[in-house]
């Protein structure tokens, strides 16, 4: 492969908006990448925990369907998830851009 050659990413970045209307639409797994004291502070509401060194150590195990949003608090752990998830073939992957903190702004409820 040519270096210069654009290479997609396996996944899509969304907007909050975006995410909210697809978690709202339904068939979507939120999976939030954050450490447990982060995660604690306040989540999405019905997101899945999974810590990104859990997640790392056992994405087989850990990542069963496709069709997911990751959330961290900014999106770059978040991004890493979604690598991880494609690279063990899971599809429909989704980088909520701007994490958690993208989603407060926006005066969407978080849980704790």
């Amino acid at each position: 492969m040519d270096a210069k050659q654009d290479v997609r990413d396996p996944f899509e970045r969304v907007s909050a908006e975006t995410a909210k209307q697809m978690i709202e639409t339904g068939g979507v797994v939120v999976v939030d990448v954050r450490e447990p004291a982060e995660w604690a502070q306040g989540h999405i509401p019905d997101a899945v925990h999974i810590p990104l060194g859990t997640l790392l150590n056992r994405p087989r195990e850990l990542l069963q369907q496709d069709n997911v949003i990751f959330v961290c608090a900014e999106g770059v752990r978040s991004a890493v998830a979604c690598e991880v998830a494609a690279a063990v073939g899971r599809k429909q992957l989704y980088n909520l851009e701007g994490g958690t903190i993208a989603w407060w702004k926006q005066g969407y409820p978080l849980v704790k």
